[in-house]
């Protein structure tokens, strides 16, 4: 009767103390709602107050998104080469529950969401035909060989070791804290080595986890809307199937349903296969694209463009707009730096969930140096096949971009290629897969933020993650189907994005809180 009475304590104790977190729970789950529902009454009063709030905080603190992301990047580097490297985390007979393929597949799908498949043929265009003025400040002639080699350089640098610094930066902390300093799992716990225990009590640590589910959930919503978009438009280009409701929500059903499923099949039966899945899709297309297209011109492009890059480092990176101007350098690099550090935080949970057993040079390998090279190297096939086809004269892309948008060359790219019947529908699964493998991975993660005293091993409550998943799922269609097409996400997009600029501040503490964990604290020296 007594071992009975113990058990049933027991689970009594453990449910309590995995309860839900209603602090962070239900402000983030309201924001989210009551934007979208904002965006189906008045979507044109949505975004223009999400942007010009966006536009804001950018033009005030672009100069703070460069200096935070130089360091971070320079903070990563020591640690990456240093005896910090050899530090293991979880203790020195920790052992790694991944193999390094899986680990790496899971890091770079969880962290590389639709983007490099969107915007690897269509951002180095943009830049070579001064589509929306990009070139204006640079004093290089757009259309000229010269201008490819920047826009293939601009492009690595929007895609390569800057951004992957910030998701590396916070993972790191939040591994580090975790599983050798015995800290929560959660994004507060990262800012202990500068505030101490008393940031995880109170009120504080409920509004810094908020803002960091906020960003996230809003900006898959956002992504998947335009993954809807996107999708449907190649589906009308290539089949001549008009896009439309039923198209949306065809596709909302099968990408939220795969997405579910893997996020509530957990870690190692979902998350770990659907990843792996896709990761191989990325080297197959990868591959593919090196054999039929224009060889050469990508090796020389690339090679030129990293040089162009290197060349140019300190002067973009700490660029506030004032050089390069606002339309290169606000709408691009300072838009994908919020959008990044939007989202470092909560993928810095999942990347630290996922790095139990391994070095600190091991997980700067996997989740920096690795998924950086992957970046070069698409860019390199993708962006110099293309630049190369418009230099030619084999498909201008640039028009097709002028008259449809800033990610209609894509569809045109594709029907070109001399296996495009077979490769477009393989891009728009590619598609379909990576909005999943990262969504399936940033549901688990902000249900397990939702979550009270949760371990890394542990799954959160499955209602939660299905509420989150359905959400957003529900979001994307409404804002796509009822406000507007391509259109309808913009309000949830910038009000994604002008969450990313609180998130700004978080960040800015987790780059103080590495510099004295690493760098001044002695246990830790």
């Amino acid at each position: 009767m007594s071992m009975v009475t113990n058990k049933a304590d027991a689970v009594e104790t453990t449910a309590d103390q995995k309860k839900t977190r209603k602090g962070v729970f239900w402000p983030a789950f309201l924001v989210v709602g009551g934007g979208a529902l904002l965006g189906i009454v008045n979507n044109q009063l949505l975004t223009d107050i999400s942007m010009n709030g966006f536009l804001a905080s950018l033009r005030g603190l672009g100069w703070l998104y460069q200096i935070v992301s130089i360091v971070a990047l320079l903070i990563v580097v020591i640690v990456t080469f240093s005896k910090i490297g050899n530090i293991r985390l979880g203790g020195e007979d920790a052992k790694a529950k991944y193999s390094f393929g899986t680990w790496f597949a899971m890091a770079l799908s969880g962290g590389i969401a639709t983007g490099v498949v969107t915007y690897g043929v269509n951002e180095p265009i943009i830049y070579f035909a001064n589509i929306y003025g990009e070139m204006e400040n640079t004093g290089v002639t757009p259309g000229t060989p010269l201008a490819a080699i920047y826009a293939m350089g601009r492009s690595f640098y929007n895609w390569s070791f800057i951004p992957y610094a910030m998701y590396s930066l916070s993972g790191l902390i939040a591994a580090y804290l975790y599983f050798n300093r015995k800290q929560s799992l959660s994004v507060t716990s990262t800012l202990t080595p500068l505030f101490g225990a008393k940031v995880q009590k109170g009120i504080w640590t409920s509004i810094i986890d908020t803002l960091a589910v906020l960003a996230i959930a809003l900006g898959l919503a956002s992504s998947l809307g335009a993954g809807l978009a996107l999708i449907g438009s190649g589906i009308e280009a290539t089949y001549g199937i008009k896009q439309g409701p039923m198209m949306w929500l065809g596709l909302t059903f099968l990408i939220t349903a795969t997405f579910t499923l893997s996020a509530l099949k957990g870690l190692d039966n979902g998350i770990r296969r659907l990843s792996n899945i896709n990761a191989k899709v990325f080297y197959i297309l990868l591959i593919a694209l090196v054999i039929i297209g224009p060889t050469l011109y990508m090796l020389r492009t690339s090679t030129a463009g990293m040089a162009y890059w290197l060349q140019n480092f300190w002067g973009w990176g700490l660029d506030p707009i004032d050089l390069g101007g606002e339309a290169l350098v606000m709408w691009w690099t300072l838009y994908d730096w919020a959008i990044w550090i939007a989202y470092a935080p909560l993928m810095g949970i999942f990347l630290a969930v996922i790095s139990h057993g391994r070095t600190i040079r091991e997980f700067m390998i996997v989740n920096w140096i690795l998924p950086s090279v992957f970046g070069l190297i698409w860019f390199g096939v993708w962006g110099g096949t293309a630049l190369y086809w418009q230099q030619n004269n084999i498909v201008d892309l640039a028009a097709t971009i002028k008259a449809s948008g800033a990610v209609a060359g894509l569809w045109a790219f594709l029907a070109n290629l001399p296996l495009g019947a077979i490769i477009i529908p393989v891009v728009m699964l590619t598609l379909i897969l990576s909005f999943a493998t990262a969504a399936d991975s940033m549901v688990r993660t902000i249900s397990t933020l939702c979550t009270a005293n949760i371990r890394h091993d542990e799954e959160p409550a499955k209602w939660k993650t299905l509420l989150w998943a359905l959400s957003i799922g529900v979001i994307s269609f409404v804002m796509v189907a009822f406000a507007g097409g391509a259109q309808g996400v913009d309000g949830v997009k910038y009000l994604a994005a002008l969450g990313g600029s609180t998130v700004l501040f978080v960040f800015v503490l987790q780059v103080a809180s590495a510099i004295k964990l690493f760098f001044m604290d002695k246990a830790d020296k």
